[in-house]
């Protein structure tokens, strides 16, 4: 990709309406320090000591947070939280965010909170700790997500849709939110991404990883990708880790970007949702599929090369990383 190129499709982001519908999560850090290693008196267990907490927006929010480094001049967030404290956390680490707009995102008493509770110590991440919701989405808090998206579909340039989720229906993205994201189709450009099953996002395009692909068409993405865009008549986009990024279109053109040297220790953590979210913004900014996969890969880059955190990369980061 040329300077030239880059800076035309960069300089476009400020302008930029888009919507990220899913499940938005807490990533809590809990840094520990090991010079204040206990003992328990009552279990004989170990206690680690934490001095340091901090939380930022995971899930769908870390597409939020890559959004924002880019320079997305409007952020829609569609999705809810619990009325408990990490909803609480997550709602003010959301309003901190850059172009970010909270009008259609909800706190429920009928969910908890999706949180990630993640013990550091350093830069290593030890065993996580999760909080989901482990049954169906009540129909009211479907159908009041659902309302949002119609209404935002009209005000936007592009909307993301991820399901974080492992369980169906127990997240964001349950049915009657699927039927409002396969209506608003029709109007705007719409990339999803699912841990469960991408092929529920009717008329959406498609990014997902090579064992998601698999799982999805029981052939390797290499030799079936093309075929998967044309019978869904939508762009398809799959990630291969160190392979870099592949994908195609519905006419045929099939496209793979390498990925870039490793430069260091790396933290693959994030690295989806960058691709995802610069994904979004090249196509939204009228990037062809081999310059928008050429910018998620950048990205990608970028991303996997900050220790100890989900990451995001900026315009700038990204500029010096393709002028190497």
């Amino acid at each position: 990709m040329t300077s030239r190129r880059f800076a035309e499709i960069t300089s476009r982001y400020p302008q930029l309406r888009v919507a990220v519908v899913g499940d938005f999560c807490l990533d809590r850090y809990l840094e520990i320090d090991p010079r204040r290693r206990e003992r328990s008196i009552e279990t004989r267990l170990p206690v680690h000591n934490v001095t340091s907490i901090r939380s930022q927006p995971g899930g769908a929010g870390t597409i939020v947070n890559n959004l924002s480094a880019l320079g997305v001049g409007a952020i829609h967030c569609i999705g809810f939280c619990g009325e408990d404290g990490e909803g609480w956390e997550l709602q003010r680490a959301l309003a901190a965010v850059p172009g970010v707009g909270l009008d259609h995102f909800f706190a429920t008493p009928e969910r908890h909170t999706f949180t990630y509770t993640k013990p550091m110590l350093g830069q290593r991440e030890l065993s996580r700790l999760d909080l989901k919701n482990w049954t169906p989405t009540p129909l009211g808090v479907q159908g009041r997500v659902a309302g949002a998206v119609a209404e935002v579909a009209a005000q936007c340039d592009f909307i993301i849709a991820l399901e974080q989720t492992d369980v169906a229906k127990t997240g964001v993205c349950a049915p009657l939110v699927f039927g409002a994201l396969a209506k608003a189709t029709s109007t705007v450009p719409l990339l999803a991404d699912s841990r469960r099953h991408v092929a529920d996002f009717i008329g959406a395009m498609w990014k997902m990883n090579a064992s998601e692909f698999g799982l999805l068409t029981r052939r390797p993405p290499e030799s079936g990708i093309g075929d998967l865009a044309r019978q869904s008549e939508r762009n398809v986009v799959v990630t291969l880790a160190e392979k870099g990024l592949l994908g195609a279109t519905p006419e045929g053109t099939v496209e793979h970007v390498p990925a870039l040297p490793v430069r260091g220790e790396i933290d693959i953590v994030g690295a989806g949702d960058s691709v995802t979210a610069n994904l979004a913004a090249a196509l939204a900014a009228g990037a062809s599929l081999r310059e928008a996969l050429t910018l998620a890969n950048t990205a990608a880059s970028v991303v996997i090369h900050q220790l100890g955190t989900t990451g995001t990369a900026s315009v700038s980061q990204m500029k010096r990383l393709l002028n190497k």
